[in-house]
């Protein structure tokens, strides 16, 4: 292996290198100077850069002659010795045995440690999804109940579509897009996984400026949400010290009127919520919810615009700190009143509830959606790994640290409903909003009750913050790794990644004003029901489908076992082939049949969607789904040849292609063989 710089690249006169139109350097063969010989393979690289040519001698003894003593090895180029120091690239040894596709690509970048890929991948997997949405589906479906659900599709269904994924990038050295080379018909998945995580940074990056305006507030003199003396209280208000049995102010407690100053501050006073009266009635932008966002967006751009070495940096805090003041919650909330009767309801299960297909969707959607799986993300950031990493270890890691982020969260917030329903002298089922509100009533009212509310307050919400930003940083690089790599042509020049980071980022923030409305709730809603819940389980089912029985578990098998060295197991082939799609596609047919129609419940009551707005939620979806048949409509319809040829070469790897114009068509056996044994 020898590193050639494209500004000196051999340092002969003599050598031909060729500019082609699109300014690309073609090294072509050198046979002519030589008596012995010597030819160089050809690759197409952008200018200004360092590659790797891989040399290949013909003489008889190897040695290539210089232009002074046929017998004399050249002399060695200083600059390349320095550059081989410097490079990044995997070695030989390390490359995938596969041919060369001919794509044009960028230079292969890799983290700068392996640390740095991990918490970058846990940072992206323990999110705001653990610490808001879970806690939330729990207490929706029943506390426990949710539990079983959630770890059967955790353990058949989503590792292995992790591991999956991890595996795909780091072999392809691809992103979410360009990694469909592996079988080019299905090329419209990683569109979908890019569109899909865009789609989710309009309202996810909500949840983070919802915790922005929460931790300026915690500033003011006096918790804002902890009084009813503001001008957005309601006479139903009812301030968190004063105790349910008695009178203030000729104000007595009433458990179906009342309403928590914890819940008025987050639903009047910051959403405005009450100046709407439905999806049809947005009303104005809040400008302080308007300034969380362009702030949430502006950290975003800073943390990504360079590479994706930019956000390794940035995780090692944002990935740690969040344990250590759950970790003080926690211990607060054990000692509170009520308390053991909230754990209690979280780890006992209503066996009842299990017999609800909607209890198995929202486990479903959780799990995928808090581990990344189907969004291109992990794909992505695998891309960037040594094809030698051991992707196995780094599955069972992080998705060990996100189950167990997501159950730690659930005893977090189910001891303080405990405290809150025996407070309030209700039921723990009825004591708090079933939606993404949730952890900012619970937690606020929580932190009230801490010696030190001011800085408590301050600390946790900067942990919703950098945990929203993990994610985050992963959901935008999705995108951006995409369609960087596939419009290499328009990308390739010198500032087109931060010029592309740009562009996704102020869209993505134009696209997030409605959510800043006053009744920017109603939107949330419908795009956190929409955006990754069905559409996300019937991606991944088509990506699981793809590699299993198209391009072949056992090739995938054996992909995986030139990588780390270790071919995968049983059980791993068995839920790749069989257990995995059999489960995703019943959840994904139930989630169709059992659809209910979008409500909203608040402080004003429930608030039901008109048809319209359920119309555009499936639109959403189905815009994402849309990707993956269309692509291999028009794949098929593209490719030349009769029907047979066709298909053969969009389910053949770019590096069968050779193979396919000579009539050896592996898939076609490869398909025909997993008919045969399923």
């Amino acid at each position: 292996m020898k590193p050639v710089t494209t500004g000196d690249p051999i340092g002969d006169e003599n050598s031909n290198i060729m500019a082609e139109e699109d300014r690309l350097i073609e090294l072509q063969p050198i046979k002519d100077k030589f008596t012995n010989g010597i030819s160089y393979e050809t690759y197409q690289i952008p200018p200004h850069d360092t590659v790797i040519m891989n040399e290949v001698y013909t003489g008889s003894n190897g040695d290539i002659p210089n232009d002074n003593d046929p017998n004399e090895d050249p002399p060695k180029d200083e600059k390349d010795e320095e550059a081989q120091d410097c490079n990044s690239e995997k070695d030989k040894n390390e490359s995938p045995n596969v041919k060369d596709d001919g794509e044009i690509k960028f230079p292969v970048e890799n983290w700068s440690k392996k640390s740095d890929y991990l918490l970058a991948a846990i940072g992206y997997s323990v999110d705001l999804a653990n610490v808001w949405r879970f806690p939330y589906l729990a207490y929706k479906n029943g506390g426990g109940a949710f539990i079983i659900p959630y770890f059967t599709v955790l353990i058949f269904g989503a590792i292995p579509v992790f591991f999956m994924e991890l595996s795909m990038g780091q072999f392809t050295q691809e992103g979410p897009i360009h990694v469909w080379k592996m079988v080019p018909l299905f090329k419209g998945i990683g569109y979908a996984s890019c569109f899909m995580a865009y789609i989710v940074a309009f309202y996810y990056n909500m949840v983070i400026a919802w915790s922005f305006y929460y931790m300026f507030s915690s500033f003011t003199t006096g918790l804002p949400w902890t009084t009813c003396d503001h001008d957005y209280n309601s006479e139903n208000c009812w301030q968190i010290e004063w105790e349910s049995n008695e009178t203030y102010y000729n104000k007595t407690y009433n458990s179906n009127t009342s309403v928590s100053s914890t819940f008025e501050f987050f639903e009047r006073g910051m959403l405005g919520l009450h100046q709407s009266t439905g999806i049809s009635d947005l009303g104005n932008v809040k400008w302080q919810l308007a300034l969380c966002t362009m702030l949430t967006f502006t950290i975003l751009y800073f943390c990504l615009w360079k590479s994706v070495k930019s956000a390794g940096k940035v995780v090692w805090f944002t990935a740690t700190i969040p344990y250590l003041i759950l970790t003080v919650l926690l211990i607060r909330g054990a000692m509170l009143p009520g308390a053991a009767e909230g754990v209690s309801y979280f780890i006992t299960p209503n066996m009842s509830r299990l017999g609800d297909p909607q209890v198995w969707i929202d486990a479903a959607v959780q799990i995928f959606f808090s581990i990344g799986a189907g969004f291109g993300t992990h794909i992505a950031y695998a891309s960037y790994n040594k094809f030698n990493n051991n992707c196995y270890r780094d599955c069972l890691i992080t998705a060990g640290v996100n189950s167990f982020t997501s159950i730690f969260s659930g005893f977090v917030v189910f001891t303080y409903l405990g405290y809150m329903a025996t407070r309030q002298h209700k039921h723990i089922d009825t004591v708090a909003q079933e939606g993404p509100g949730l952890v900012f009533i619970v937690y606020p009212e929580a932190i009230s009750t801490l010696p030190g509310s001011y800085a408590w307050a301050i600390m946790f919400f900067f942990m919703l913050v950098t945990l929203g930003m993990d994610s985050a940083f992963g959901g935008l690089e999705s995108p951006l790794t995409g369609f960087r790599d596939q419009f290499y042509r328009i990308f390739r020049h010198r500032w087109t990644r931060e010029i592309l980071t740009m562009c996704i980022v102020i869209s993505a923030f134009c696209c997030s004003l409605p959510c800043t409305t006053y009744g920017g709730m109603y939107v949330f809603k419908i795009l956190d029901t929409f955006a990754a819940g069905t559409s996300l389980l019937f991606i991944v089912l088509c990506q699981v489908t793809a590699i299993a029985w198209v391009y072949g578990v056992d090739q995938f098998c054996t992909d995986i076992h030139q990588m780390t060295g270790h071919r995968p197991g049983l059980y791993w082939r068995l839920c790749w082939k069989f257990i995995s799609p059999t489960f995703l596609m019943i959840i994904v047919i139930s989630s169709f049949l059992h659809f209910q129609p979008l409500i909203y419940k608040g402080s004003l009551g429930t608030y039901t969607y008109p048809n319209y707005a359920n119309i555009i939620g499936w639109t959403i979806s189905g815009l994402s789904m849309s990707f993956v048949p269309i692509f291999a409509i028009y794949k098929i319809i593209k490719t030349p040849g009769n029907l047979r040829f066709r298909i053969a070469q969009c389910i053949s790897p770019k590096w069968e292609q050779e193979e396919v114009q000579s009539g050896d068509i592996k898939r076609f056996q490869a398909v025909k063989v997993n008919i045969v044994m399923a």
